[in-house]
């Protein structure tokens, strides 16, 4: 029972904590991880990072710039956890105020606006779930520390109607979204267990420690990491509406705003979404991706 409902849990945060609902930081970039070895630029998107001696330094999503050659103008996709530290938000509200044009991710009516002092729980059952998440983990909300009242925000995403009529149309469901990655998790927490590793006594552990909140962050953070490439491959080669159809929708609100002549562009959105993106960019737009800086989300040092 232990088992099956941390995978329950897990699923969740794959679900909830990395974007995929739909509705990345410390004051300074984190020092990056002495373990695993550095990626490829735009080839990871949340890594769990670790000091020399392999104690938990943090759970890190990224900020990755793409330009043309000898063009000033550029793009960042800037990689989204809903549940995180009031230092993370801090920093990218910071940053936010930078772009000419900051586009997000709401899953609402077009011309809806998030006016500051919302509580993620009164919107939905969804924002009951992560304010669930944000207390157990002593963690803040996206929508509660994000100033998304600012003129240069601009809403990239799916209106209800819009996100329903393209799942009728795919077949999709949510029940069937999420029990499918409920499997994709059973069978990579099998791969963990295959290797060794004891997710389910770390959880217990961490439930009875002392500094309970920073034990589960570890725990879940290391899960969530290692469950990048499922949540990446989400929905398949045919795609899915959580994923591909609304990356669609958030790139057409791109071109649109490049094409109004705005230079420096940011993309705010869930982490599961930025690896489809990321292939549109390339593909459609003819960007390549220049630099990578890495933020922190959960601060997991002691």
């Amino acid at each position: 029972m232990i088992l099956h409902s941390r995978k329950f849990v897990a699923t969740l945060f794959a679900l909830i904590g990395w974007g995929l609902a739909g509705a990345v930081c410390s004051a300074q970039p984190a020092a990056p991880a002495a373990r695993p070895a550095p990626s490829k630029i735009a080839e990871k998107w949340v890594r769990y990072a670790e000091d020399a001696s392999g104690d938990p330094l943090g759970m890190q999503t990224s900020i990755v710039r793409y330009q043309k050659p000898g063009e000033a103008s550029y793009v960042d996709l800037v990689g989204a956890i809903h549940v995180g530290d009031a230092q993370y938000y801090a920093e990218l509200n910071r940053r936010f105020a930078q772009y000419d044009a900051l586009l997000y991710e709401l899953v609402a009516p077009e011309g809806t606006r998030i006016e500051k002092g919302t509580v993620a729980s009164d919107r939905h059952p969804l924002g009951m779930l992560q304010g669930g998440m944000k207390d157990l983990l002593e963690l803040e909300h996206q929508l509660e520390q994000v100033d998304y009242t600012r003129p240069n925000f601009v809403h990239a995403d799916m209106s209800p109607d819009e996100f329903f009529k393209s799942m009728d149309q795919r077949g999709e469901g949510i029940l069937q979204i999420f029990f499918r990655m409920m499997g994709a998790s059973i069978t990579e927490q099998s791969k963990l267990q295959a290797r060794g590793e004891s997710p389910d006594i770390d959880l217990m552990k961490a439930l009875f420690a002392p500094d309970r909140a920073r034990q589960l962050k570890i725990a879940f953070a290391r899960q969530l990491t290692q469950m990048e490439s499922l949540l990446n491959d989400f929905g398949g080669a045919q795609g899915s509406t959580l994923i591909t159809e609304r990356n669609k929708k958030a790139l057409e609100v791109l071109a649109r705003e490049r094409k109004a002549g705005k230079q420096k562009i940011g993309i705010f959105y869930g982490a599961g979404h930025l690896s489809d993106m990321h292939e549109r960019m390339v593909k459609d737009f003819g960007l390549k991706p220049v630099s990578e800086e890495w933020l922190t989300a959960w601060d997991l040092s002691e």
